[in-house]
């Protein structure tokens, strides 16, 4: 099998696990609080990577970290997975996961406009078509099956769902500019969030242990949302012959999710669902057209 065939595979397994593990929220969140799913998924996580880095021998990276470098990831690790999942969990607690994981998809929107005051960047006009495509997507999303109707879901959970994104494109703009290897990156990002979770939980909360079940969910979450299918996609990424072409099928994403929705969660998808995914992913792509320029 020559790279890019390597590369097609890792890809495709990376989309197939990020598009399960919505459903593995909701099973998770059944039998344990969004606190704790994230403690037990961030722990799993950490664990994982710290497995990766000894297969790999770069544990001497982290050993050998700058006192900026460790700043920077007690930094990074707060905005994600800290603060974005628990964002993100909890508008799950409080939505159906056909309209959360969605909603959740519209941070390269958000990620231009944040853009112009922390990047200086510009903004085109293509930008604000896409913006308002994806807008009215999030529109009939939100209306679960009423198309007149907006908001018909839990408004704190739509506001939640929609303002991860902002946290998600903060992180990716910090994170970019961060030179060292991304698996010792992640890893110390995970371990410092799985401190900060465990010190909320103890200060607000009441920690215990789950039932079987609900570990289960939040170790399925901690292997394929945030630890081992980043490592896959970063494999696909190194092997393929043009990242856009892999890019791409990160849209493949949300759309193989609603059928997991559907079978393993028990969510009769809206048709306004599939038709607001549509009109986001769309002004996203719109987003990401190159126009010719002309001489």
């Amino acid at each position: 099998m020559n790279d890019q065939n390597k590369a097609y595979l890792y890809a495709g397994l990376a989309i197939f696990f990020w598009s399960t593990v919505a459903s593995a929220f909701k099973i998770a969140l059944r039998h344990l609080d969004y606190l704790h799913l994230l403690f037990f998924a961030s722990l799993t996580s950490t664990l994982l990577l710290f497995l990766i880095l000894l297969v790999q021998r770069k544990i001497h990276l982290v050993l050998n970290s700058s006192l900026s470098g460790i700043s920077r990831s007690m930094l990074l690790g707060f905005l994600n997975p800290f603060l974005y999942y628990l964002i993100l969990f909890k508008a799950y607690s409080l939505l159906p996961a056909q309209v959360a994981q969605p909603l959740n998809m519209v941070w390269p929107i958000v990620l231009v406009f944040l853009s112009v005051p922390l990047l200086k960047h510009t903004v085109k006009k293509k930008s604000y078509l896409a913006l308002f495509v994806s807008f009215i997507g999030v529109y009939l999303i939100s209306s679960q099956g009423t198309f007149f109707h907006p908001c018909e879901s839990n408004i704190l959970g739509v506001i939640l769902a929609l303002g991860s994104s902002i946290i998600w494109s903060l992180f990716f703009i910090y994170n970019v500019r961060d030179s060292r290897e991304e698996v010792v990156k992640l890893f110390l990002n995970f371990l410092f969030a799985t401190f900060y979770i465990f010190c909320f939980i103890f200060l607000f909360s009441d920690f215990s242990f789950p039932g079987p079940k609900g570990l289960l969910a939040a170790i399925y979450t901690g292997f394929f949302e945030m630890g081992i299918t980043f490592v896959l996609w970063l494999k696909a990424l190194r092997l393929t012959k043009s990242a856009d072409q892999i890019s791409n099928f990160v849209y493949l994403a949300p759309f193989f999710s609603l059928i997991f929705i559907h079978i393993f969660v028990g969510e009769n998808i809206y048709s306004s669902t599939v038709v607001g995914l549509i009109l986001i992913v769309g002004g996203i792509i719109i987003h990401r057209i190159r126009f010719p320029v002309k001489h």
